[in-house]
């Protein structure tokens, strides 16, 4: 019991070491499994999200991938359970036929921080491969004269197994004349001699038939078997000698294909067939004999196809020399293969990420790659660059591995695609360079507002524009992309006397075109002062604005207007009053006009259009004064008609036009004195003709009355109107009066012509006092026309017994 328990004790000894090795190998970075080879596809191997501390389900959210070296995939990761299984059967032989020890590394990538943890998995030998002979049959050529206890080499077999699954020991059938000895070499190859147990008698038997079995350790145990043809021959005393035990070589692994690599030669002293030596392979591989040729005559040794230092770099094999009766003799032929650069570094992209913001932080990872010579020494040493005054750095990573970040800020409105070139040479000469293209696409940020080529812009348009017509277009430039770049447009909320902006204009909040929402009249306003706001789509948004100054045009829309005088309301015409004994240049009357227009549409001139005496009155072109051309004559009738024309300088020009009845006498008397005389006795009408004239006098009188009350009531209006333009800065002070003549322009004249008319009932005659002709051919200065001085106007009414009223007006 006691010797039990002790092993069980040193077995729970052993497996907990190995548990704590294991444990330290995973916490020292990198995790060891091991599995059997020839498992079924699937086999478990061990758990990497257990040892990786993660969940199974972290394992794709994660991105958890193997990343292989370039070899053939021999695991694949269960992403449910987090196992590492086997992707297919597995040949230890096949992968690592001369190591003790198979090991395969790969890596495990967790995507999301582009981390490599190394795995290592070691492929364990089962005895699935039974020893075999070269050939299957064995011919040994011995003198009948051998003595006993000579030994004959046998070819030996080879089991590819590795510990005790591989060659154990050799066994010959039995028999009377033959055992066996096996030999072990230096490096542990076990070698069957037969020995010759008994004299042989070619007379006899000439031919022995043995069968010779190598065997494994393996459980089961596994064989082969070889036929061993014993010629027994005549003497021959003497055995081929090789000039040397051993040769070598070293050759480049470019030597062209029939390259002879060296000679082996060996010399038999006996003559005839006993002394003529032919050589072959004793000690070989399939493999060998495919790449190496051995003539047997000569003994030259040959290239049967091209060399390659990253498959062997050194090839050991045997030769033997034989004579004709078949004494032999080996020796070993040892061959070493250069490297020479002939293979370019390879580039490996593991992970790459297709797009990176322009706002991404320098060191930003934005891609995984790895770097491989197949070389060996300086013609494997692999070095990687980047092409200069680019935005990225490499830092290198574990293994071989290296990580492409970003080095500085990145701005995609100067570079939105980065074509980069990693270019990786090796340490050869001449070396040799790969280059590997990666494309980074720069994603957009909102960080650019959108912009106007100006900070303001000056629109001009015509008054009486039809409503929603197209005026002015703007256009804002976003240099971001998408979304960031798609930009609206609005008014902003500015307001006109009150009225908001967006009443008068409205932007189309796509194209930037700007609409008038009514049609403008000069008259009412000159300017329009409105901003917009250029908005684009981004998260957050930015905007910028833009000032336009909207100025409306004149059109000569409006057509003069006679202020004096005024057409009485009852259909009479007024009558003027010009005295007999005027002189020439006589004022008799002034028309005033005025025109809303501006500028040259607002320019009035006057002109005679008719006369009832031509050449007895003039019209004064730029004042409209109403002057005697000539003196006046007794034969020149009482009642003279005269058309005023008015027009304005516009295109096409605007004109109105005025009557004017003129009466030719020097008091009311005498012109009732001069109707009568020009009144038939059989005229009915004749009674009534004086009290006709009186009752014009007083209609001229009473419109002129109005006229003055409507002018105060006009003025007052245009002063109150001009303080609201001034507070809402519109308004027409700014604009340049009339040159000719204007709504100011009445002033002047009504303070220097006055009428004073008395009526008296009882001699049914009419007085007219003319006052002195001191009257002002030209209008007073412009300065003098802009007072703000209101039109006082003066009314009075006075009743008197036994008189009719008297209407005084003055000015």
């Amino acid at each position: 019991m006691a010797p039990r328990q002790r092993g069980r004790d040193c077995k729970g000894f052993i497996l907990l070491s190995i548990l704590l090795g294991t444990w330290w190998e995973a916490w020292a970075g990198q995790i060891f499994y091991s599995v059997s080879e020839e498992t079924d596809k699937g086999s478990f191997v061990g758990n990497i999200a257990k040892d990786l501390g993660l969940e199974a389900r972290e394992l794709t959210e994660r991105g958890v991938r193997i990343v292989s070296k370039g070899r053939t995939q021999l695991f694949s990761l269960n992403m449910r359970s987090g196992n590492l299984v086997t992707a297919g059967r597995i040949d230890r032989e096949e992968l690592c036929a001369p190591s003790a020890r198979c090991l395969v590394s790969f890596n495990i990538l967790m995507e999301d921080k582009m981390n490599l943890y190394p795995i290592e998995v070691e492929i364990m030998d089962v005895n699935d491969n039974a020893p075999r002979f070269l050939t299957e049959e064995i011919n040994v050529k011995i003198m009948e004269n051998a003595a006993p206890g000579m030994r004959f080499p046998l070819t030996e077999a080879a089991d590819v197994d590795v510990g005790v699954n591989s060659l154990q020991g050799y066994q010959i059938s039995p028999n009377r004349h033959f055992s066996l000895v096996v030999q072990s070499g230096d490096d542990g190859t076990k070698y069957p001699e037969l020995v010759l147990e008994q004299a042989l008698d070619r007379e006899q038997e000439g031919i022995h038939h043995l069968v010779l079995t190598a065997y494994d350790g393996g459980d089961p145990p596994l064989s082969g078997t070889a036929s061993i043809h014993v010629t027994v021959v005549d003497v021959n005393d003497h055995i081929p000698v090789f000039s040397l035990p051993q040769y070598q070589v070293t050759v480049p692994e470019n030597v062209p294909v029939g390259t002879r690599l060296l000679t082996v030669k060996a010399v038999d002293l006996d003559e005839g067939v006993n002394g003529e030596v032919t050589y072959s392979f004793r000690k070989i591989t399939p493999k060998i004999l495919q790449i190496f040729h051995l003539s047997s005559l000569t003994g030259e040794l040959s290239t049967l196809k091209g060399l390659d230092y990253e498959e062997s770099s050194f090839y050991e094999m045997e030769v033997q020399a034989q004579d004709g009766p078949g004494s032999l003799t080996k020796a070993k032929v040892l061959v070493t293969v250069l490297d020479v650069n002939d293979n370019a570094p390879e580039v490996t992209v593991t992970s790459v990420t297709s797009s990176v913001p322009e706002d991404a932080t320098p060191g930003t990872v934005v891609a995984l790659f790895s770097l491989q010579d197949k070389d060996s020494g300086k013609n494997g040493e692999v070095t990687c660059t980047l092409p200069e005054k680019l935005p990225f750095k490499l830092q290198q990573s574990i293994d071989n591995y290296y990580r492409l970040v970003t080095a500085q800020n990145l701005d995609r409105e100067k570079l939105s695609v980065y074509n980069i070139t990693l270019k990786a040479t090796d340490g050869g000469t001449p070396p040799l360079c790969t280059e590997t293209y990666i494309s980074i696409h720069v994603t957009d940020t909102n960080d650019n507002p959108p912009t106007f080529s100006d900070s303001s812009y000056s629109i001009y348009i015509p008054e009486n524009n039809p409503r929603g017509a197209s005026i002015f277009s703007v256009t804002a430039h976003d240099p971001d992309s998408d979304k960031n770049a798609q930009v609206t447009y609005s008014l902003a909320e500015d307001t006109i006397h009150g009225i908001p902006v967006s009443s008068y204009i409205s932007v189309n909040s796509d194209t930037g075109v700007l609409y008038a929402l009514g049609s403008f009249d000069y008259e009412q306003f000159r300017n329009l002062q409105l901003r917009v706001t250029a908005c684009d789509s981004g998260e957050p948004p930015l905007s910028s604005n833009v000032s336009l100054n909207l100025f409306v045009l004149d059109k000569n829309d409006n057509a003069p207007e006679i202020l004096y005088p005024v057409h009485p309301n009852d259909g009479s015409t007024g009558v003027e009053l010009a005295p007999r004994s005027a002189e020439p240049g006589y004022l008799v009357t002034k028309v005033v006009a005025v025109d809303r227009d501006s500028g040259p549409n607002a320019w009035l001139s006057y002109r005679l259009l008719k006369a009832s005496e031509p050449g007895l009155f003039s019209v004064g072109l730029h004042t409209g004064e109403v002057r005697t051309a000539r003196a006046l004559l007794e034969r020149d009738a009482l009642k003279q008609s005269l058309v005023v024309a008015v027009q304005d300088h516009g295109q096409p020009p605007l004109s109105a036009t005025v009557t004017i009845t003129i009466a030719v006498a020097d008091s009311i008397p005498d012109v009732l004195e001069d109707l009568g005389s020009i009144r038939t006795p059989s005229d009915p009408d004749d009674s009534d003709l004086t009290l006709y004239l009186v009752v014009a006098v007083a209609t001229v009188s009473c419109i002129f009355l109005v006229f003055v009350i409507g002018l105060l009531a006009f003025r007052l209006w245009r002063w109150h109107k001009s303080r609201l333009l001034q507070d809402t800065g519109g308004g027409l002070q700014d604009e340049p009066a009339s040159h000719f003549v204007g709504m100011d322009g009445v002033q002047p004249f009504l303070q220097t012509y006055s009428h004073e008319v008395s009526l008296t009932a009882d001699s049914r005659k009419s007085h007219i006092i003319f006052p002195q002709p001191n009257y002002v051919d030209t209008l007073i200065s412009q300065g003098s026309c802009e007072k703000r001085d209101s039109l006082l106007t003066t009314i009075g009414f006075q009743e008197f017994k036994g008189e009719a009223p008297s209407l005084q007006v003055s000015s």
